[in-house]
Parts: C-alpha cells; structure tokens; sequence
C-alpha cells in the first residue's frame, strides 16, 4: 500500500513506481526540461581543462596486455595502462576479428563499476576499450580512489586539482590513448583512427567533461549523464550520487567552487562532436533536469536528442527503448566516423 504521507507520483509513474518516496520529475515536464540551462560558468573553467589534457598527451601508456579469449565479433584482453598520477589502471580492450577497425570506442560505465565488457552499443568494425574508473570494480577495486558511488565521488573533493571526479574524465584521455598503443602495436598501417566516446550515468559524466578538449574524439553519446547542473543537483534530494555530493556541500560549503569545475552542462558548451544525449524524463538517481542541462548546452546542429521514458528503473517498455537506443548509437558512430573531419 502506497504511504498516504507521500505526495501523490504522476501518471503512469504511479502504478510503475508505487510508494516512490521521490517523485522521479521532480515537477518538470519536457517542456519545462527542455528550458533548464547549463550552471554559469567559472573563470578559468576552459584554460584549466585544456591544461589537463595537455599535460595528459605526454604520459606514456606503456600498455601490457593479458588475452581472454573471443566474445562475440572481437578478440578480448586485459589492457594496463598508465593513467593520471602514475596510477596503473586495468581495462578491456576488444579488437574486430573479421577485419582491421573503422573507428576507436572508448566506453564508459555507470557508478556501479563494469564488471564485463558489453557490446550492445559497439559496431562489429570497432575496436573498443572498456577502461574501468580508479577505485572502482571490477578490475580496479581500491586502485586511486575508493569503491562505492557515496565515497567515490567525493574523494579528493578538498581541492579543484584532486577532486575524483576529474581525475576520472582526464584517466578517459589516457584509456584513449592506450588503445591506439595497442591498435598501433598491432598495426603501424592502421594510422590514428577517430575515436568515439559512450558513457553512462557516472561515465556520461566524465565523458562530458572529457571529449569536448580532445580532438581524437569525432563523436560521443552521453546516457543519462550526471554532474550536470550543480545548482540544481544541490536542491535536489535523489537516491544517486548527488545525495552524498548534496549533503557534504550542505557541511562543506567551500567545495561548491570545486564542484563548478567539474560541472557537465558546462563542458558540452564547449563540444564540436556531433553528439547524442539520451535522458530520461524521470530518474530519482540522477535527476533530468541535470541530464537535460548537459544536453541543453549542446549547440543545436551537433546535437541528437533521445528521451526515455524513465532512467535507472525498470519499467514497461524499457527493453524496447533501449534497444532502440543501442541501434542509434551504433549508427551515430558510423556516420561520426565517415565524417569528412573524421576521415582526415
């Protein structure tokens, strides 16, 4: 029985979310989440960002492979690499077995970690590198950060330079990075393939604040992206991340100006990818008005916009919309990687 004391949830999120204690549009229809516009910027946000990536292209991958096997359309192995402050990360990496690749994915996860590699958004012709965040499962459990979503993100918090979640999105550069070691290692005729960022949740957001400084990148999809819109994320209670994020800001208040530089509504201001965001119109994880801020930000022309009916939820029609999704963004990689820009 739904508790009397918690305001009544629209329709049909009602009956699929009964007894919800947080109702997952947060008051915004589409209309209204169409309109939320990305945080202010902060002085310095673009220079301190494009100083990180550059210092990124000077670290050396030197990658060490450990095969396992096939799956599927792709020969699998364990990648290590070297990431952001010397850190010895772990990841998958899935080359094509039916020919050279056209394009390079670097695919992201959620906060719950990766614990395989998944291909439902990869092309057959892809190579692909599956990194896995400091900290988390299942490959880097401890290494550089710790290992649950509430502690995770608010890891080095105390300082711009240190805060978690970019130390994550600028480890995205040196994933990128290693697979064309790797790709270059097994063929120097292959050249530097264009490369495409997906990412989820958490890895929608780092990716956000990672692709628009790194012009290996030709395109990207961001599923249901957080960090975006700290203003708002701050006022809104959510069963995700943020909760923690909002709690601590409220004890701390110091951190919000770390939080400003992490922010991905502020990023993909700055995006020249074609770029597919998908959001959700109701998410107690990850609040839409967030997600929509990042893909709001995005100038009209690159932007491919998908709305799902509900994010981080089971729900009627999932299956069928998701499966949607994972076709559109196999076929935003073929045409972001055919580009003339892409092609060279």
């Amino acid at each position: 029985m739904t508790d009397p004391a918690l305001p009544p949830l629209p329709s049909p999120y009602d009956r699929w979310f009964p007894g919800s204690p947080i109702d997952g549009t947060y008051g915004y229809d589409r209309a209204a989440l169409l309109g939320v516009p990305p945080a202010a910027e902060p002085d310095g946000y673009a220079d301190l960002w494009r100083s990180w990536y550059e210092r990124a292209r000077e670290v050396r991958a030197e990658v060490v492979l450990e095969p396992q096997g096939r799956h599927g359309a792709h020969d699998v192995s364990v990648v290590t690499f070297t990431a952001d402050g010397g850190l010895r990360l772990r990841a998958w990496v899935a080359l094509p077995l039916d020919g050279p690749p056209r394009v390079g994915v670097v695919h992201s996860h959620g906060y719950g970690g990766r614990q395989t590699p998944s291909f439902e958004r990869v092309p057959r012709d892809a190579a692909v590198i599956f990194p896995v965040a400091r900290g988390l499962g299942a490959l880097n459990t401890g290494v550089g950060a710790p290992d649950t979503s509430a502690r995770h993100v608010l890891h080095g918090i105390e300082s711009v330079a240190t805060y978690t979640v970019g130390r994550s999105a600028v480890d995205l550069w040196h994933a990128a990075t290693a697979l064309l070691d790797v790709l270059a290692a097994r063929d120097a005729a292959l050249g530097e393939l264009p490369l495409y960022f997906v990412g989820t949740s958490f890895g929608g957001g780092v990716g956000a604040l990672a692709v628009p400084w790194d012009d290996r990148f030709v395109g990207a999809t961001l599923e249901v992206p957080t960090f975006g819109q700290h203003d708002l994320r701050l006022r809104l209670r959510c069963t995700g991340s943020g909760e923690a994020v909002r709690h601590h800001v409220a004890d701390h208040p110091e951190a919000r100006e770390v939080l400003a530089f992490h922010d991905a509504s502020v990023a993909t201001r700055y995006l020249r990818v074609p770029t597919r965001v998908e959001c959700a119109l109701w998410d107690v994880h990850v609040p839409p008005p967030g997600q929509f801020a990042v893909a709001n930000a995005v100038r009209g022309p690159l932007l491919e916009l998908a709305v799902h009916t509900a994010g981080h939820a089971d729900y009627p029609g999932m299956a069928r919309e998701l499966a949607t999704a994972f076709a559109a963004t196999r076929e935003h990689i073929r045409s972001a990687a055919s580009a003339p820009t892409a092609a060279g």
